[in-house]
């Protein structure tokens, strides 16, 4: 009898199971604690307690923590101060002990940030041995504070990234139709995570594309985030556990905690912090940079330390000609020119061959691309030419905007 009325009790208690309402959250995940006010540039937010802290505060948690990930603005000078401040901040607390891995790099460069590292390299050699402009084509003025700080306290860097062949393949072909050597590259792949398919569709909600263009750019994720978590637990276990490393890498892989350092934890368990930025104030003139997003709500803040900065520009970020440009026997020949580019305004014209610059030989573009970079506004070259079988040489004042 007893057995009977259990069993009348449960039946009656599955539908009140099964019409309870959804869960509701107390708060917002993303902020379990809103802080008392909203913030202003400078700010320095710990997002699991919504209090506001200084510096000095965050740097002091970064220094007790193993791998600490800073999500960047790429082309945000602001983004990478604050990579600057915690790098110097660590290798202050643990000298000797401190590793800098880097997204912008891929394993087969590592012999030339070795080289970088230990002095062999001018800057112009280092930037054109790893193919800077084409492989990862941000102003080299954004990382040069970064990786000059590694070369002159002798911070290894670390390369993270899939070589650029192996990304362009997995994007276009699903992994179970790659060959047997391609197969052999990846790391482990698990392309279940929930979250990191709710961002790949935010950003391409907007965009007209079939489905196996977005299967594709969800199978790069994956592989961008898994090899660097991959790079980072061979580093780990292969040089001892005693080491501190800052990775920096884009927002999206290091935001919410679902692409590098979760993929890390899986491989080997060690103690991570997550640090951010976001702009506050961004100028007209970069608005057209921001993605039109509806961000899916996620159920954890994306990071433990979030700064608030303005959108910046690059202080000295070089000058240009407004030249199309290809090697040619003796130099570089002019393949066009921009309209109301600086190269029209001062009569470089089309067919010429560009010699050198500042004395200086060009042989392929990466030559005057460079020695562009070195400009200021407001400064001039000398370039010399041929046209016409003719020698010229040509001072280019590169105006104030």
């Amino acid at each position: 009898m007893k057995n009977k009325y259990f069993f009348i009790l449960l039946i009656m208690m599955i539908p009140l199971i099964g019409c309870q309402p959804a869960k509701q959250y107390l708060g917002d995940p993303e902020m379990p604690y809103p802080p008392d006010r909203k913030p202003v540039i400078g700010d320095i937010l710990h997002l699991p307690t919504g209090i506001y802290v200084d510096q000095q505060v965050m740097l002091e948690q970064t220094s007790h923590t193993q791998v600490v990930f800073v999500g960047e603005t790429h082309d945000n000078p602001a983004s990478h101060r604050l990579q600057e401040d915690i790098l110097r901040a660590l290798q202050e607390q643990n000298p000797g002990k401190i590793t800098l891995a880097m997204e912008m790099f891929t394993p087969s460069q590592q012999p030339v940030l070795d080289l970088w590292i230990g002095g062999k390299l001018s800057e112009k050699e280092f930037l054109q041995r790893v193919d800077w402009y084409q492989n990862w084509r941000m102003n080299f003025a954004f990382y040069r504070p970064l990786l000059s700080y590694c070369r002159e306290h002798k911070i290894p860097i670390l390369a993270l990234n899939a070589d650029n062949s192996l990304k362009q393949k997995v994007a276009r072909t699903p992994l179970a139709e790659l060959s047997d050597e391609e197969q052999q590259q990846l790391p482990e792949m698990n392309h279940s995570d929930p979250y990191q398919e709710a961002m790949v569709q935010a950003i391409f909600s907007d965009h007209k594309m079939g489905q196996s263009m977005l299967d594709g750019f969800q199978r790069v994720q994956t592989l961008w985030d898994e090899t660097m978590a991959q790079n980072l637990a061979n580093y780990l276990n292969n040089n001892g556990k005693d080491r501190q490393i800052l990775v920096i890498a884009g927002g999206n892989h290091v935001r919410y905690g679902f692409g590098i350092p979760r993929r890390l934890f899986h491989r080997i368990p060690v103690s991570y912090l997550l640090v951010g930025s976001t702009e506050l104030d961004i100028p007209e003139d970069k608005q057209d940079r921001l993605m039109d997003v509806i961000k899916p709500n996620y159920p954890m803040p994306p990071y433990h330390f979030l700064t608030f900065t303005e959108y910046e520009d690059l202080p000295n970020p070089g000058v240009k000609l407004g030249i199309m440009l290809d090697k040619t026997e003796g130099g570089l020949l002019i393949k066009g020119i921009v309209p109301g580019s600086i190269a029209e305004q001062q009569d470089l014209r089309e067919g010429d061959i560009l010699t050198q610059i500042d004395n200086q030989p060009l042989d392929q573009p990466f030559d005057l691309i460079y020695e562009l970079q070195q400009k200021n506004s407001g400064e001039k070259a000398e370039l010399s030419l041929q046209r016409n079988n003719e020698s010229l040489t040509k001072t280019i004042h590169f105006s104030q905007p």
